[in-house]
């Protein structure tokens, strides 16, 4: 039987764009630490916190306590671009800005390509 806990881990591991070995890396976890859950190992309280600060989740949530819909902090998605693609995100909030708050927009930056 799986466990509630392992599939919290691989959904949120999913929409960050990860695999499980990848987060036991980032996290200094032994290699499989977190498929040893898979079939009903239970996690110690401390990683359980870990992991809920990973994702930016409750610890209630990865234990199956609560349901409530879970949205990726901004920081774990920034964290997952490349290079190039920080800068092409820096580039279109720089031209945001200047059109939100100053409504001005050099004309040869091609914001309307965005």
């Amino acid at each position: 039987m799986e466990n509630i806990f392992y599939n919290r881990v691989l959904e949120l591991a999913e929409k960050c764009g990860k695999s499980i070995n990848q987060i036991e890396r980032e996290l200094g976890y032994p290699r499989n630490a977190l498929h040893n859950y898979k079939y009903g190992n239970e996690p110690s309280a401390s990683r359980v916190v870990n992991l809920s600060d990973y994702f930016n989740v409750s610890p209630k949530y990865l234990l199956g306590i609560g349901e409530k819909d879970v949205e990726i902090s901004i920081d774990i998605l920034f964290k997952n671009l490349s290079e190039e693609q920080k800068k092409e995100l820096s580039k279109i909030s720089y031209k945001w800005l200047l059109l939100r708050f100053y409504k001005m927009v050099p004309l040869s930056d091609g914001f309307d390509d965005i």
